[in-house]
């Protein structure tokens, strides 16, 4: 790392841009400044090809040649480029007509995208390119960073539920002893439960209107007031975003997300509040397994693997921290806080337009950031972990108080009056031990088998279809 880049990363106020700037590399390219200026010469550029095929004597439809070079704006956006956009800002103090101004830059020697240059921009509001740019973000950080880090994480938890899906353990109820499980059985619940909430991610519609001012087409109809531009902002919404061939195939091109046909002059941004609920509560599931693995390293259930000249405490030699999980659980709260917060303010405007949503989305990869961050830490805690089965299994020798539930129920469906105030008395705020169960399982008055049956059950024994049901996840 230059000297430069250094005292940058040391003087960043944002750990994404200091400290952690490595571990959200991926999504820095698509959720930055640069990103959405990006976007939004994607969205021009698309707008304004689409018109060159909408039929317009006006504006004929560019040639092949054209096209590539159009194509290659966008796919050779650098950081230069946003840079010159930058330096056009500096003047018209407005960022879209900045990159307006920058296309139109682009034109010179090209007779043709010359005498079409006011068709940039046409008939458009600056929310119209901002609004599908945010749209192409999501999309983009959605399917290049976010679902494939939980696809990773869900991956290596369904890995560890079968392969330790036999494997006992003690499991605790308001932290007390309670009836046992398995190790598997309990990483399972972890992994249905982020694949549901995945799916909803997943689901999300992303958004996004080209409709003019205040959504009426009202510039539009002005200028071609018989032609449908309804379908027209439909098709170049939802056709696909162009691929190599674009330059010479006959398709049309687009953004690829789904058309809002009602809006004021902002998209409502209802879709975003749904996504970034969704991000939410998976964030939330994986804060519940931080904290439940944390107490599972505490316990001694899982060891973690050491790393060569890593440090534990200053003072204690003997640490190894799960800090992992750790980091995880504080990175998930501060992109929860921000999730929560675009969620409730976005879908808010007053009347047709207040600039609030604009200062907030720019923090749309910052909520992202912290979560793929927690992500992160937590695909690196989880490679560490080692089952320390000796340890679960002195957990649940340790605790024939359990077997206290199955000798009651079997009790019960024997008629044995008072099962569950005899097992009480015998159990309750008392050390057990297995010759105390078999003394009184042996007393009782239910047929020899069951008291073979019961007489054979170990803590270890009793876990019901928890192997069962951690495989089938």
């Amino acid at each position: 790392m230059s000297s430069s880049n250094l005292f940058a990363a040391i003087s960043a106020l944002s750990p994404l841009d200091g400290r952690y700037a490595s571990r959200v590399d991926a999504l820095r390219p698509l959720m930055s400044e640069q990103g959405f200026m990006h976007r939004r010469v994607q969205v021009e550029i698309t707008w304004f090809v689409a018109l060159s095929e909408a039929g317009f004597n006006e504006f004929p439809r560019l040639g092949a040649d054209d096209r590539a070079y159009l194509l290659s704006l966008v796919q050779q956006f650098s950081a230069a480029d946003a840079e010159a956009i930058k330096a056009i800002e500096k003047v018209t103090n407005h960022d879209v007509k900045a990159v307006e101004y920058w296309i139109k830059s682009k034109f010179e020697g090209r007779p043709a995208l010359l005498a079409a240059s006011e068709f940039v921009h046409f008939a458009c509001t600056s929310e119209d390119i901002n609004n599908t740019s945010h749209a192409l973000q999501l999309k983009a950080a959605r399917e290049q960073v976010i679902l494939p880090a939980v696809d990773k994480i869900i991956a290596k938890l369904r890995t560890m539920s079968q392969a330790y899906a036999q494997v006992p353990m003690l499991s605790r109820t308001h932290g007390q002893t309670a009836s046992p499980t398995t190790v598997g059985k309990e990483i399972a619940n972890v992994v249905v439960r982020l694949m549901a909430a995945r799916a909803k991610i997943a689901g999300v519609k992303l958004l996004a209107k080209m409709n003019g001012a205040v959504g009426n087409y009202n510039a539009h109809l002005s200028a071609w007031p018989e032609f449908d531009w309804e379908a027209f902002s439909r098709r170049v919404i939802e056709s696909p975003e162009p691929g190599a061939d674009a330059a010479t195939s006959a398709a049309p091109w687009g953004l690829g997300v789904t058309f809002q046909p009602y809006s004021i002059q902002i998209e409502p941004h209802d879709y975003m509040a749904e996504l970034f609920d969704a991000v939410a509560r998976l964030n939330t599931i994986l804060t519940d397994w931080s904290r439940d693995v944390w107490g599972y390293v505490s316990l001694g259930y899982f060891k973690q693997r050491l790393k060569a000249g890593e440090i534990g405490s200053s003072t204690m030699p003997h640490k190894v921290n799960p800090i992992d999980f750790e980091n995880a659980e504080g990175n998930l709260g501060i992109a929860n806080a921000l999730l929560r917060h675009l969620a409730e303010k976005l879908p808010v405007s007053r009347w047709q337009r207040d600039l609030t949503d604009s200062t907030v989305l720019r923090n749309m990869g910052v909520a992202l950031g912290y979560s793929q961050l927690a992500y992160s830490s937590l695909s690196v805690g989880l490679d560490k972990l080692e089952l320390n089965e000796e340890n679960l299994a002195a957990d649940l020798d340790n605790a024939w108080e359990v077997l206290a539930e199955p000798i009651q129920t079997v009790m019960r469906r024997y008629g044995v009056q008072g099962a569950y105030e005899k097992l009480k008395e015998v159990t309750r705020g008392k050390t057990v031990a297995a010759a105390d169960l078999h003394r009184l399982i042996r007393s009782l008055d239910i047929p020899v088998t069951e008291k073979e049956r019961l007489l054979a059950m170990t803590p270890a024994s009793y876990v019901g279809k928890a192997a069962e049901l951690a495989n089938r996840a």
